[in-house]
């Protein structure tokens, strides 16, 4: 693993992979998907590493060309649903009678790390708002669709106006949050992205201390939340 890299450690102390119910095509159980991203020094994203287990094969493997079919492939991912890890674990357990592995055993079946992080893409100049030691842009994307329920759910957990039309495909920022945690300001869009093929939130972070750990709590409770309305991460970009 390069430096680049956070060691497999959340922000938080929250269990750090995501798990995915897998149905076939009649909507029965199938089995379990488990991924983890890993994180730059800045909490972008610096790849994604996976395992999966089938009622069929009845093993952990490698799933890493799963994952890339989720984030391309809409059949797939109605076939797929995000949960919490108690919820994998029932299912594990009425699927194969067993305990579901604890994370570091999972991560053994994962595939291998990426060689090297990307190249940061950023398109604004390292200025800070006035105010502030740092400022800092990131997208934090997603597929899938966005239903009512889940904006309404999302307004509700964030104390966010809705301020545009769901079903208006012209509408492209539906809301905005902001939040102030001990002198530090952030915000965050919940827009459309690429004509309607992907939602993002747009996250601002203005920093006023040397310490930014708030930053990686944020973006994964963001993406939590996202997940929990069934939508299904792709990447953490940051852009300034």
């Amino acid at each position: 693993m390069t430096k680049t890299f956070v060691a497999r450690q959340a922000a938080d102390s929250s269990p750090a992979l995501h798990y995915y119910v897998v149905h076939d095509g009649a909507g029965g159980p199938e089995g379990l998907l488990v991924e983890e991203f890993l994180l730059a020094a800045d909490y972008s994203s610096a790849g994604l590493v996976s395992g999966g287990w089938s009622r069929e094969e009845g093993q952990w493997r490698d799933a890493s060309s799963t994952s890339r079919r989720l984030r391309v492939d809409a059949a797939l991912r109605a076939r797929v649903t995000p949960v919490g890890r108690a919820a994998a674990a029932a299912f594990y357990w009425d699927l194969c009678g067993a305990d579901l592995p604890d994370e570091p055993e999972l991560r053994a079946c994962f595939g291998g790390l990426p060689a090297q992080a990307r190249c940061a893409l950023r398109l604004s100049g390292p200025e800070a708002r006035s105010g502030f030691r740092e400022t800092r842009v990131y997208r934090i994307l997603f597929a899938d669709e966005l239903t009512q329920d889940a904006l309404a759910a999302l307004s509700e957990a964030w104390q966010m106006p809705v301020t545009g039309d769901l079903a208006d495909p012209e509408v492209r920022v539906l809301g905005a949050v902001r939040r102030q945690v001990a002198g530090d300001a952030f915000r965050w869009d919940l827009r459309r992205v690429a004509a309607g093929a992907a939602w993002g939130l747009d996250v601002t972070c203005d920093l006023v201390g040397e310490h930014d750990e708030a930053v990686g709590v944020l973006l994964r409770g963001l993406t939590t939340q996202m997940r929990q309305q069934g939508l299904i991460p792709v990447t953490v970009d940051r852009f300034r």
